[in-house]
C-alpha cells in the first residue's frame, strides 16, 4: 500500500488546493501499486481521477495493451539522495537539479527554464540507475525504466515507432523516465554499419526529446561515454560523469552498509583494497556478503579476513 510520505504529501496537496500535485501523487500510488501486484486498485484510482479530472482521461497507469510493456516498465523509487555516497560534485548538482524541478513554478515566473533532461555517463555500478530512482523518490514522482536495447530492432521504421509510443506516454503520464543503456540509440553515427539507418533513429530520438514538453523528468544512462554522439550533449541540461568512488567515498560507503553490525578492526585498514579498483555497488554487495558470513557462522562479529576477502572476490 501507499506509504506514510505518500498519505501525508496527499492530504496536505488537498488542503492546500494544488490539484495538479494532488493527482501526481494520486497516479504515483496507483503506480505503485501496479508495480506490486494490484493492478486493479490501480485501475480504480486511475478512474477516480480521470473522473474527477476529464482531462486525465487519456492518462494511463501502466502500458498494457499497445507493446509498452515490453521495453517500458515501473519502477520502485526507493533510493533517497540521502542513501547516495557520490563526490560532492555530484550531489551538489543533484541538489541543483532537484531544486529547480521542485521549485518550477518560481522558475516560470521569471521566465525561467528548469533542469528536467539530464545524461548520466560513467562506469557500471557507480551510482546512475540509483540516481534516477533518487530523483524519482525526491521529485515524489513515478519511476518509468525504459530498456533501450529492447527498443533497437533490425526495422527502422518500428525503432522509431517504439521511440514515438513513449514520448506519447512521457507526454501522459507525468514521471521521471530513466533510458537505460542509452548508447544503444545515441552511439555515434560513424561507428555504425548503417549510417543512414543509425543516424535516422539518432535523429528521430532528438526531435522528440526537443519536441517534449511534457512535465516529465527525463534521464539518459550510459557506460561508455565515448561512443555517444556528440550531437547528444546540447539536448540535455547537464550532463554528470560518474566515477568509481575515491578514498573517502570508499570508506563512508563501507561504514554505511556495516553500520548495524559489529566488527573488530578499523575500517581504514582495508581501504588499500578498495581505492580505485571498486565500484560503488562492488563495494556494497562485499559488504552484505560479509554481512551473510556473520550472520550464518554465528560470530560475535565482522571478522577483517572476512570482509577482504569479500572485497577480493569483487575485484574486476
Amino acid at each position: 500500500m501507499a506509504n506514510a510520505k505518500q498519505i501525508k504529501a496527499l492530504i496536505k496537496s488537498h488542503y492546500t488546493s494544488d490539484s495538479d500535485r494532488f493527482t501526481t501523487l494520486a497516479l504515483q500510488i496507483a503506480a505503485y501499486e501496479a508495480s506490486n501486484g494490484h493492478p486493479a486498485l490501480a485501475i480504480d484510482i486511475k478512474n477516480l481521477v480521470s473522473k474527477g479530472r476529464k482531462d486525465f482521461t487519456s492518462l494511463r497507469i501502466l502500458p498494457t495493451n499497445d507493446g509498452l510493456s515490453d521495453f517500458l516498465q515501473v519502477g520502485e523509487p526507493s533510493a533517497k539522495l540521502s542513501d547516495m555516497v557520490a563526490s560532492s560534485r555530484i550531489t551538489t548538482s543533484l541538489k541543483r537539479i532537484i531544486e529547480e524541478f521542485v521549485q518550477r513554478s518560481e522558475l516560470k515566473k521569471h521566465g525561467l527554464k528548469y533542469r528536467r533532461k539530464t545524461l548520466l555517463t560513467g562506469p557500471p555500478g557507480t551510482g546512475k540507475a540509483m540516481t534516477a530512482s533518487a530523483i524519482a523518490h525526491e521529485l515524489e514522482l513515478p519511476l518509468y525504466i525504459i530498456h533501450t536495447d529492447k527498443i533497437i530492432t533490425e526495422y527502422m521504421d518500428e525503432t522509431v515507432f517504439k521511440l514515438k509510443q513513449v514520448f506519447d506516454f512521457i507526454n501522459q503520464q507525468m514521471g521521471v523516465y530513466f533510458f537505460d543503456e542509452f548508447d544503444t540509440i545515441g552511439a555515434e553515427r560513424a561507428k555504425d554499419n548503417n549510417v543512414g539507418e543509425t543516424r535516422c533513429v539518432l535523429n528521430s530520438f532528438l526531435q522528440f526529446l526537443k519536441q517534449d514538453k511534457s512535465g516529465s523528468f527525463i534521464i539518459a544512462a550510459t557506460n561508455h561515454f565515448t561512443l555517444l554522439d556528440k550531437t547528444l550533449f546540447q539536448s540535455f541540461d547537464d550532463v554528470l560523469f560518474y566515477e568509481l568512488p575515491k578514498y573517502n567515498e570508499a570508506l563512508k560507503l563501507i561504514r554505511k552498509n556495516l553500520a548495524s553490525f559489529p566488527f573488530d578492526f578499523k575500517l581504514e585498514m582495508i581501504m588499500e583494497h578498495t581505492v580505485a579498483t571498486l565500484s560503488h555497488s562492488e563495494i556494497r554487495h562485499a559488504c552484505e556478503d560479509a554481512i551473510k558470513i556473520f550472520i550464518l557462522s554465528e560470530s560475535p562479529f565482522i571478522k577483517k579476513t572476512v570482509l577482504l576477502d569479500a572485497l577480493a572476490a569483487r575485484k574486476r
